[in-house]
């Protein structure tokens, strides 16, 4: 763990800010963080972060492309925003249509709260609801995964009389295939849809044929491609695209590929969506020479890339460590004049700062601020995780101030970084004030933070006060925070207490976390407490696996027990995992 730098090591512009951060956080101990957005104010502050030009010769990127980033910046593109209605918003006629307008801005802003508050209205002022209205209600409790209010909705509109027209049987047959997985229900809607004199779209069988690919079932899913062509109703690239996606996830790539070709054979020609789904399982499957050859005959084959299709390319090519060819494709994009997102963006900085220099990252972000660009939380997270890997942690804060000061929304994410710098700098306390802050969700990240640096620095009573404060329905815990949990009583050596641990109801002798545990029992000398446990799992009718033996002869390896009189300590443990097995 990196050790913290002092306050008398920092620049004044850092111990400034640092404490300024530290009136801020005090602040959040008092009141709720402030909302106000602060986008309007033209002066940027710098970040008092070592400026690119400082950064030593060894540090500096290679890539001659990176020299000239900011003059790049120029060409990137803000992404466009649509128009959000405040809370409480009134339509500007009492009237279905108006009423609609505003639901769908609503929904498409992600608040169902606003789309059911005026769809409430609606009724209490006895303007009724048409199908269009309830077809968009229908549609934004799906993408707000409410299924079960969706069905009550759709029953409300066929009991109040509205006949149901192409596009609310659609999200009815998109809850029962995606969300209940009730697949002859959603053969049932399309049968309705028929006898009603509704004759299903295009829209609607691909739903179905989407809902059957999600689930595996790529071979009912053809079969409803031949009910469409029975029924006269031509597929188009869209109903073709779940296809590809299931292929590409189940790594059959080359399907996919005769998949692309058999489409433009049938007068079907693929679209961009449809080619960067393959790209993109190309990509997965390091398949990058065939996506290079993809785009230099895509003109020849009736293509454009887009944005996406690149963003997919270079993050790929970023992640398995190729950045100087990832870089030659944002120029090329750049020559094709495709403007770059913010997702371009945060995938080069992200890069930048694993193969180069933060501070040449950080550069970039404040260019990007001065352009006017929008950034965003992302791009913020990506700077502030690698200051919180490299031990800056004062500068991890100062950045977050910044962010706050612009106006950009932290997310849980963002939050998460912050605590854990403020643990590994000891400063509990404050971690403890973000955590507790008014509209700050933690998630199962949090508490894995929480978990560790508390139980280290030996918190055990604040860490239960603190963990009991969350939501723990909402939030599952992973294989991370069963070993943590380990992890922790182990180091404090006691073994009693993990095995306990281990043998609780929500652990339930789940295989890792044995394993884990016995790691920690082997290296401690622990091997009668190690039968012991093994003698209780047997009780339970449990079995060891192949990755349970590998783990406990690579630990018994690891701490000298495989020489000398050692080795019957082996014997007598494997002999027990067999008699158990």
């Amino acid at each position: 763990m990196a050790a913290c730098i002092s306050s008398s090591q920092l620049p004044t512009a850092i111990r400034s800010a640092t404490a300024t951060l530290d009136l801020f956080i005090n602040a959040i101990c008092l009141r709720s963080r402030s909302r106000r957005s602060l986008r309007g104010h033209s002066t940027i502050s710098n970040s008092g972060l070592p400026a690119a030009t400082v950064v030593s010769s060894e540090e500096a990127p290679a890539s001659d492309f990176l020299s000239r980033f900011s003059d790049i910046l120029k060409n990137f593109r803000n992404e466009s925003h649509e128009y959000i209605p405040e809370p409480g918003a009134k339509p500007l006629e009492s009237d279905p249509f108006h009423y609609n307008l505003l639901m769908k801005a609503f929904s498409r802003a992600g608040n169902i709260d606003e789309v059911l508050r005026l769809f409430r209205e609606m009724k209490e002022s006895k303007c009724d609801p048409n199908v269009l209205c309830y077809t968009t209600v229908l549609d934004a409790l799906l993408a707000a995964n409410r299924p079960k209010e969706a069905e009550k909705v759709f029953d409300e509109m066929i009991d109040s009389g509205v006949t149901p027209d192409a596009a609310s049987f659609t999200v009815l047959v998109k809850f029962y295939s995606f969300y209940l997985k009730k697949f002859d229900s959603a053969n049932e809607v399309i049968r309705w849809m028929i006898r009603s004199g509704c004759d299903p779209d295009v829209v609607t069988y691909t739903t179905l044929i989407a809902g059957l690919c999600k689930a595996g079932l790529v071979e009912d899913a053809w079969d409803v491609v031949d009910q469409m062509l029975q029924g006269k109703c031509a597929p188009n690239a869209h109903s073709y695209t779940p296809f590809l996606q299931a292929y590409c996830a189940q790594g059959k790539i080359e399907a996919a590929i005769r998949l692309i070709e058999s489409m433009r054979s049938i007068g079907c020609p693929p679209d961009v969506v449809a080619y960067n789904i393959l790209v993109n399982g190309l990509c997965k499957h390091g398949y990058f020479d065939e996506v290079a050859l993809l785009l230099q005959n895509s003109v020849s084959d009736g293509w454009e890339p887009d944005a996406v299709t690149y963003n997919t390319y270079i993050s790929e090519l970023c992640k398995v460590g190729k950045a100087d060819i990832a870089y030659k494709q944002l120029n090329i994009m750049l020559g094709k004049k495709i403007c770059p997102t913010i997702v371009t963006l945060n995938i080069v900085l992200d890069s930048i700062c694993q193969e180069s220099s933060v501070w040449e990252g950080n550069h970039h972000l404040e260019t990007s601020l001065e352009l006017g660009l929008d950034v965003d939380a992302v791009s913020y997270n990506t700077i502030m995780s690698r200051l919180c890997e490299i031990g800056r942690l004062s500068w991890v804060l100062k950045l977050f101030n910044d962010m706050v000061k612009k106006g950009i929304n932290p997310n849980t994410e963002t939050f998460n970084i912050v605590i854990h710098s403020l643990c590994k700098a000891g400063k509990l306390r404050k971690a403890k004030c973000i955590f507790t802050s008014k509209g700050f969700v933690a998630d199962i990240v949090t508490c894995n933070i929480l978990i560790h640096e508390f139980h280290m620095a030996r918190k055990f009573g604040e860490l239960h006060n603190l963990l009991s404060e969350i939501d723990m329905e909402n939030i599952r815990p992973d294989l991370v925070t069963y070993n943590t949990i380990v992890d922790s009583l182990c180091r404090n050596r006691k073994f009693l207490e993990a095995i306990d641990f281990v043998r609780s109801a929500d652990v339930g002798y789940q295989s890792q976390a044995v394993a884990h545990l016995s790691y920690w029992l082997i290296r401690h000398r622990k091997i009668s407490e190690l039968i012991s446990l093994f003698n209780e799992m047997s009780e339970q009718g449990l079995v060891f696996d192949a990755q349970m033996f590998n783990h406990l002869i690579k630990a018994f390896c690891t701490f000298g027990s495989c020489q000398g009189r050692e080795i019957y300590k082996i014997c007598l443990v494997l002999d027990k995992m067999l008699e158990i097995g």
